[in-house]
């Protein structure tokens, strides 16, 4: 089938021309390719990760070695998807302005994550190239305190609540 640009184009989810760069909190969902469950189980309404579910915890909780004016809020690995809000900090300076390489945005952050941790899952079980996350992710800017506050609460308390989740597979067992 020939590419039409009319019918073959993916459309952003992100809000248009707003600057993910900025400060700012965001909420982030990113679900694993075709929803499978590859970081651990859930065992008396907590997440138990397996080797994958730590990479990838590894890897986010590196993230602010590699982007310096990033900040980490809640965080959960549930067997198919991950909930977390990452914080674009403002730069403080004194007297003098600070020093910053280029500052990326929300999506290259996002990429370099789903990029890094797969890479080293697919190394550790000899797996290259093995697709680990979907192509897009679920983004939601957090505009006030009252947000942050639910948005943090649903993220420790998703485990406890992960049979009635949109993500678990007997929802997808029913759809597909």
């Amino acid at each position: 089938m020939a590419f039409n640009p009319e019918k073959h184009h993916r459309r952003s989810m992100r809000l248009h021309e707003y600057d993910y760069s900025t400060e700012g909190s965001y909420f982030v969902t990113i679900c694993t390719h075709n929803r499978q469950c590859v970081f651990g189980e859930i065992i008396n309404d907590k997440m138990v990760l397996n080797d994958s579910g730590r990479i990838v915890r590894a890897v986010w909780d590196d993230l602010p070695n590699h982007y310096s004016y990033l900040e980490l809020d809640a965080c959960v690995i549930m067997p198919n998807h991950v909930h977390g809000i990452i914080v674009m900090a403002g730069v403080g300076a004194g007297l003098k302005p600070a020093q910053i390489k280029k500052r990326h945005g929300l999506q290259e952050i996002v990429r370099a994550w789903k990029t890094f941790s797969a890479r080293h899952i697919n190394e550790i079980q000899n797996t290259p190239g093995l697709k680990l996350w979907q192509r897009n992710y679920y983004e939601h800017i957090i505009r006030n305190k009252t947000e942050w506050d639910h948005l943090r609460e649903y993220i420790i308390n998703n485990p406890a609540k992960w049979e009635c989740d949109l993500n678990h597979p007997s929802i997808w067992e029913h759809m597909g």
